[in-house]
């Protein structure tokens, strides 16, 4: 299971990092373009805009599994308390619960804007396949709250350098 967790992680870190560089090639693109032939990339928004999504939702199952999301520390003396394991577990299972509900409304949502043909305002692109891709990011991002509420952050095995402390 854990080698199965990583080679997911790696595919999903893979497919982000060719989006953001598409993203940033386009981006080069358009402004080369515009600014040295007064042409720019036709669509060039459309696509940058779709191409955000796909980085942003990559990286959400990633920050999901590191635990990694922005978290606001000023309880975190109390909330460390044994006692108050009661209390981590309705937070993970509340995450998990949101999680889950989302990749649901994104799967609601996809279907609705292929059943009415929703599409992008330039290049007509259709917005279905991204609303899935959220979905499953989601899901993917319950998944990995599910699994770090069990057995903790998942922190990388080939990630053996000591913190500097400076």
């Amino acid at each position: 299971m854990h080698a199965t967790a990583w080679a997911l992680r790696r595919a999903v870190e893979t497919v982000m990092a060719v989006f953001l560089m598409a993203m940033v090639a386009l981006t080069f693109a358009d402004v080369i373009g515009r600014r040295l032939f007064a042409a720019p990339i036709y669509g060039a928004h459309d696509i940058t805009e779709h191409l955000m999504a796909l980085v942003v939702f990559c990286g959400l199952p990633l920050v999901t599994a590191a635990g990694a999301h922005l978290t606001i520390d000023l309880l975190d003396r109390l909330v460390a308390q044994r006692w108050m394991g009661w209390w981590r577990a309705l937070t993970a299972v509340l995450v998990v619960g949101l999680l889950a509900l989302l990749a649901w409304l994104f799967v609601r949502h996809g279907l609705n804007a292929g059943r009415i043909s929703e599409v992008s305002q330039a290049l007509r692109v259709p917005r279905e396949p991204l609303y899935l891709f959220m979905a499953a990011s989601f899901a993917l991002s319950t998944l990995a709250a599910a699994a770090i509420a069990l057995t903790g952050p998942m922190t990388d095995p080939e990630d053996t350098h000591e913190e500097d402390p400076l």
